[in-house]
């Protein structure tokens, strides 16, 4: 027999009424998750993340790693969205350099500010623990500018949306009517809190990601502060204490599976699809990831050793190159006062690395 996922209630927007889906709280009942379903994935899953969290001490710096995998989580969640930008324009907007497609990088860089303000709170012990408070916060800053204006940043919404389709009557998904969503938002902060769920906390990450889709809460960025909160998610449940992972590459490059399966967990009741999906997901993630950290340290070992061997390097080339993990585009100028020194030897600096192949002129 189906899970029943839900009940519809009729809503009116545009002039149209729609049959709006309101999902029941978490976790899955009726039956409830099978075990064998999830068991094996999501021990799979904790072992990848682990050994993702092992190997971060291979490179001198976690700063280095973190600096390149937030932005390209920043990035490809962006992407999802149908985001422009790519990391070379994220690299040279914040070297300072102009590019052109200033709104898509404004994008980018607003969800890097909201990752870094949840991230401080949820290390703080002042901060806010996750709540809908804490998500309304990073929405206003991850729709600060432009393109966000009109579209009640840091509010939940005041009107019904819809998801595909030209208008209401055509969507390919309504959410929950807006005066439903604070009551269905507190009953996944009390899933998040409840200290009595015995469900792995991968499957409950899984869980709440497909719910907070499902409930839409805000006119905008929906899908972004959804993904934001897996990443929070891990770090509160002790997955991962520093954001090493990029989920989002892998829900990028099965984007329609993606949508497929959470779709189903509401059309069909398929949540144990939609869990498996997720569990693989991460696996796969953070398999890459290892394999990225593991690339970064061979490659700053073999240029460091060269750098060492070579008669002309310097205190300041030396002091350069530890940077240039995080200053993959810079000018003299940037050289100059970042080592806080002078013109002359902070070209020579340059120098010397370009001399090794180790950086290269872009003008």
């Amino acid at each position: 027999m189906p899970r029943t996922t839900g009940r519809y209630a009729i809503s009116t927007t545009l002039g149209e009424s729609v049959r709006a889906f309101v999902p029941l709280a978490l976790p899955p009942a009726d039956p409830a998750l099978s075990p064998a379903v999830y068991t094996d994935l999501a021990r799979q899953a904790e072992l990848a993340l682990a050994r993702l969290a092992g190997v971060s001490g291979l490179v001198p710096s976690l700063d280095w790693l973190l600096y390149s995998a937030i932005r390209r989580e920043a990035l490809l969640t962006s992407q999802i969205e149908g985001t422009q930008a790519t990391l070379t324009d994220l690299f040279d907007e914040e070297a300072g350099f102009k590019v052109s497609n200033t709104d898509d990088v404004e994008e980018v860089t607003n969800y890097l500010r909201a990752f870094r303000w949840v991230q401080e709170q949820l290390r703080s012990p002042q901060g806010l623990p996750i709540s809908v408070r804490l998500l309304c916060e990073a929405h206003r800053l991850l729709l600060d500018g432009a393109r966000g204006a009109g579209k009640q940043p840091g509010a939940l919404r005041r009107s019904q949306n819809w998801i595909g389709g030209t208008r209401p009557g055509n969507a390919v998904f309504v959410p929950p009517p807006p005066e439903l969503v604070p009551d269905l938002l507190v009953d996944v902060e009390r899933f998040i809190h409840d200290e009595a769920q015995d469900l792995p906390a991968l499957v409950k990450v899984a869980l709440v990601h497909a719910q907070f889709e499902t409930i839409h809460p805000f006119l905008d960025g929906n899908g972004r502060i959804g993904r934001l909160l897996i990443a929070a998610l891990l770090e509160h449940w002790g997955l991962l204490s520093e954001p090493l992972m990029y989920l989002s590459g892998y829900l990028k490059q099965h984007q329609l599976e993606y949508y497929r399966r959470l779709s189903a967990t509401r059309a069909d009741g398929d949540w144990e699809s939609w869990v498996a999906f997720f569990l693989e997901g991460v696996e796969s993630a953070a398999g890459s990831a290892e394999r990225n950290i593991i690339e970064v340290a061979s490659l700053v070992a073999a240029d460091r050793k060269r750098l060492l061997q070579s008669p002309k390097a310097g205190p300041a080339s030396y002091r350069l190159f530890e940077l240039l993990p995080m200053m993959p585009r810079f000018t003299i100028e940037r050289v100059r006062q970042q080592l806080d020194t002078s013109f002359p030897t902070a070209t020579a600096a340059v120098k010397v690395l370009e001399e090794l192949g180790i950086v290269t002129e872009m003008t």
